[in-house]
């Protein structure tokens, strides 16, 4: 009897043939600067092949003040990479950095601000003097207020290339991957209110190419869910022109699961969030040349790595865990993006604390569904 694709994806064979191709990604890391940690990286293609990698570098642990957001670039498809530019760095700490490239070639990068290293400095006991006299060196730099002002979401815009860039300005919401540029020269941001009460889940859209923004629609709520459970979000539109957005959730209900919602509208207004059954978190998602979807994700428990999974029926199922990496030691992991090179193959890059490094460290792994 013969099967097909579809219908073999949904098998116990499928998730054999998963782990046999899952043994295949050729894994490497990428950091140049093997002394920081570097964390939350977006992966993109330009219009000319070239990669950009952007993520928060030069910083000491997962929350420090020394966190910036900086760029990496790759004219060889991953094989190499560019010393990092460091494209923003406040007195605080700049944390999670998101990548667009827009229709017009336009790069937009992401960023959020977070005070949540003071609460690591009134907790410390029994720290090394060294590393205390450089935290509160950092804090010499600024007052309170200062910092308090810093607090928010944020964009960066380049038009040449990333040659040059505007002075970061505020955008109404904020994920780790950044908006999605969409049909109809329009730009879709999902993502979360950090610092507004409430801390809904929303979406914004820009008409201008990333220069201004809207706020467009609230992501509804699971009867019992709260808003304060819904995290870092990222959508894709589909060959049949929906609207897919995926959602980190840590509500009672399916609690590290990736939860999923659709508009058909163009994004005015959004289904009921369900479970897709993938636990994981968060994902990034793709859309292919062939109109396959990807969605890649970090996997916080044994084997502790990266996954994927393929949606051909425009995110209405998908498929089986395909594995991208499986070597991690600890949780301190993942936020996976991927990007399709001009042969098919494809490129997900990630962040990892790695046994023989305590600072985490940018990897990549080129692969083939």
């Amino acid at each position: 009897m013969s099967l097909s694709r579809r219908a073999f994806l949904a098998t116990p064979a499928a998730m054999a043939a998963a782990q046999t191709q899952s043994s295949t990604p050729a894994l490497s890391n990428i950091s140049l600067t093997p002394e920081s940690y570097c964390g939350w990286p977006t992966l993109a293609r330009r219009a000319n092949g070239e990669l950009l990698v952007a993520y928060s570098g030069g910083r000491e642990t997962h929350v420090c003040p020394f966190g910036r957001v900086e760029l990496m670039r790759s004219t060889d498809d991953g094989r190499s990479w560019s010393w990092p530019e460091v494209l923003m760095d406040t007195v605080i700490d700049d944390r999670d950095a998101g990548l667009c490239v827009t229709p017009s070639g336009a790069i937009l990068v992401t960023t959020f601000t977070s005070l949540a290293y003071e609460t690591t400095m009134q907790r410390a006991q029994d720290w090394p003097a060294e590393r205390t006299a450089r935290w509160q060196a950092v804090q010499r730099r600024s007052t309170q207020a200062q910092r308090t002002a810093l607090l928010g979401t944020w964009m960066l815009r380049s038009t040449d290339g990333g040659m040059t860039w505007s002075a970061p300005y505020r955008v109404p919401v904020n994920s780790p991957h950044g908006p999605v540029a969409i049909s109809g020269n329009r730009l879709l941001y999902p993502g979360k209110e950090l610092w507004e009460p409430g801390q809904k889940a929303r979406v914004a859209e820009s008409t201008d190419d990333g220069q201004t923004w809207r706020m467009l629609a609230d992501i509804p709520l699971r009867p019992g869910d709260r808003y304060e459970d819904y995290h870092e979000l990222h959508g894709v539109e589909t060959s049949d022109h929906r609207l897919l957005v995926q959602i980190r959730n840590h509500s009672k209900t399916n609690a590290g699961e990736t939860l999923q919602c659709e508009s058909t509208d163009g994004g005015k207004t959004w289904s009921q969030p369900r479970a897709i059954g993938v636990w994981g978190l968060p994902s990034h998602l793709l859309r292919l040349r062939d109109g396959r979807l990807v969605m890649s994700y970090g996997y916080r428990r044994a084997p502790f790595g990266n996954q994927a999974r393929v949606s051909e029926d425009h995110g209405k199922t998908w498929s089986q865990p395909i594995t991208i990496s499986a070597d991690g030691v600890r949780g301190d992991l993942g936020y996976p993006s991927t990007v399709e090179l001009s042969d098919g193959s494809l490129l997900t890059a990630w962040y990892e604390q790695q046994a023989a490094n305590p600072k985490s460290v940018l990897r990549q792994a080129r692969w083939r569904l």
